[in-house]
């Protein structure tokens, strides 16, 4: 084939002796990156410059943040330039990131350059999808970050300007601005840049904009938002609470070390919250059973730690995650005060939210009564034909009046729970745990103690909780192969923190083989 493509002479007008300023923006949703290229573009069109900016986004659910580019100039002797769409590695004037790891990524793809770059970033963290779903603590270490920051910018301005924008009302964009015009990368005074800001009304951020324009220029210490208010140590009275719990706050004191109480009140606030005043006394009663265990084990001269955490995770197992009680959370007027708080909706907007929900149908099966729930297990084709019926995703409408009223009854079947299905399977896994916990504890201490935090394996709801529950069984069935060696502790150890490190359980696979190697 011939090439017939016609190819015009393009010479160059002249030398590329002018190239514009260039600015990546990497924000995530509702920090106002879109405002804040807004800002700057109008900031240099302002005075006569041609600029142009560009985004691409990120995935929703903090898997990724949006970027944003900006190259902005002069034009030279009327002539408009050609700007680019993309930032170019290595040739970046400013990077902006608000969030750390952002910033980290940033220098992974070349964007901070020690010869060019000026780097300004936020300090604080917005955990990333992998590090919530992570089963034990998946946070990332942000210490690469700050030692590789030192080398690949050329200046840095990093302080948790978070917590600045919400000490002033505001937004991270508005004191990401600030930042910017302290810097002097850009040939436009203070007055310029808020003259900018002013044109939209945005008062807040005016005053976010000049405490990070200080905090820059004298290099005062981190501004950080309102302290919250320190959580009481001391049981609080009964007065405040209903009157009902009084007794039961009075068996807490009487019934459980000093050491005990706070954990054991926090857990028996949550169990009520879950249920109602019998479950709450029901909890105190295997609680001061465990406690008496943890006594004649000697638990005084260890501080009771038995008790503790027998008192943080039994709380736990007590209030599993059901179809009632996810229903119950979802329509409470404190979760939608919440949503609208991170929102920042003004007086006259309207709220809507759609959640995606997939139940199974031994979700549906654990809200049936016990008898009724294991006669059903035994028809698998009579599952099978309603899981093809349940099974499916739908997306809902929480706030809408029909979805609302109908997890609003879900949520209020909470007086039938204790006679369901699932209740009757948690129940007797709960007391299969305790009892090899109690069993444990009697000749080795620290192992009971051990297998109580095993607990943690288990959370969540439908198949995260079914991974969870699988994790934990195969991690007791392990524990009891070295059930009888002066190391056993140790061991219990190293299989729950395998399994709090990776989902698929690959490290607690490979723990599991090692002990059964020198066990069998």
């Amino acid at each position: 084939m011939r090439d017939e493509t016609v190819r015009l002479a393009l010479p160059a007008a002249g030398e590329a002796t002018e190239r514009p300023i260039s600015i990546a923006i990497l924000a995530m949703g509702g920090q106002g990156g879109g405002v804040l290229t807004d800002w700057i573009v109008q900031l240099a069109e302002n005075h006569g410059w041609v600029a142009q900016s560009t985004s691409v986004p990120g995935v929703a659910q903090r898997t990724g943040a949006t970027i944003y580019y900006i190259e902005a100039m002069p034009p030279v002797d009327g002539r408009k330039p050609i700007l680019s769409l993309m930032p170019t590695p290595g040739d970046v004037d400013v990077v902006m990131a608000a969030e750390f790891m952002e910033a980290g990524r940033s220098i992974l793809r070349g964007l901070v350059t020690p010869d060019r770059t000026t780097l300004i970033a936020s300090n604080h963290r917005s955990f990333a999808i992998g590090e919530k779903i992570a089963p034990g603590d998946g946070i990332a270490d942000d210490g690469a970050v700050r030692g590789a920051i030192g080398v690949a910018a050329k200046a840095e301005i990093i302080f948790d300007m978070n917590a600045l924008a919400i000490a002033h009302g505001s937004v991270i964009s508005a004191a990401m601005f600030g930042a910017l015009a302290a810097t002097s990368v850009l040939p436009f005074d203070r007055d310029s840049y808020l003259a900018v800001i002013r044109a939209g009304e945005k008062g807040a951020s005016v005053g976010t904009f000049e405490a990070a324009f200080e905090r820059v220029r004298i290099g005062a210490p981190d501004v950080a938002a309102a302290p919250r208010p320190e959580k009481n140590k001391q049981s609080p009275s009964p007065a405040r609470f209903d009157p009902r719990l009084a007794k039961l706050l009075e068996r807490l004191k009487q019934e459980l070390p000093e050491p005990a109480r706070d954990l054991a009140y926090a857990g028996l606030k949550k169990v009520v919250d879950f249920q109602d005043i019998a479950y709450g006394a029901e909890y105190l009663d295997i609680l001061s059973g465990l406690h008496a265990v943890d006594r004649s084990a000697g638990g005084a001269d260890r501080g009771f730690a038995f008790t503790r955490m027998a008192a943080k995770y039994l709380a736990n197992a007590m209030t599993y995650d059901d179809v009632i009680r996810v229903a119950d959370l979802k329509t409470r007027s404190a979760r939608r005060a919440r949503i609208e708080g991170e929102l920042e909706l003004t007086q006259g907007q309207v709220l809507q939210t759609t959640e995606f929900m997939h139940p199974r149908m031994e979700e549906v099966m654990g809200v049936l009564p016990a008898g009724f729930g294991r006669w059903l297990e035994t028809k698998p084709r009579l599952m099978g034909w309603l899981d093809r019926r349940v099974n499916k995703g739908r997306r809902v409408r929480t706030y809408s009046l029909p979805w609302f009223l109908a997890l609003y009854v879900v949520g209020g079947l909470r007086g039938l729970r204790r006679r369901s299905r699932r209740h009757a399977i948690e129940t007797a896994h709960r007391d299969e745990w305790l009892k090899a916990a109690t069993a444990a504890v009697r000749t080795n201490y620290q192992l009971g103690v051990e297998i109580l935090q095993c607990r943690r394996l288990v959370k969540g709801y439908s198949d995260t909780h079914s991974r969870g529950l699988s994790k934990f069984d195969r991690t007791l069935a392990a524990i009891t192969l070295v059930a009888q060696r002066e190391d056993a502790a140790d061991w219990a150890r190293r299989l729950r923190e395998a399994a709090l490190k990776d989902g698929p359980g690959k490290q607690l696979d490979g723990v599991i083989q090692t002990i059964k190697s020198f066990a069998s």
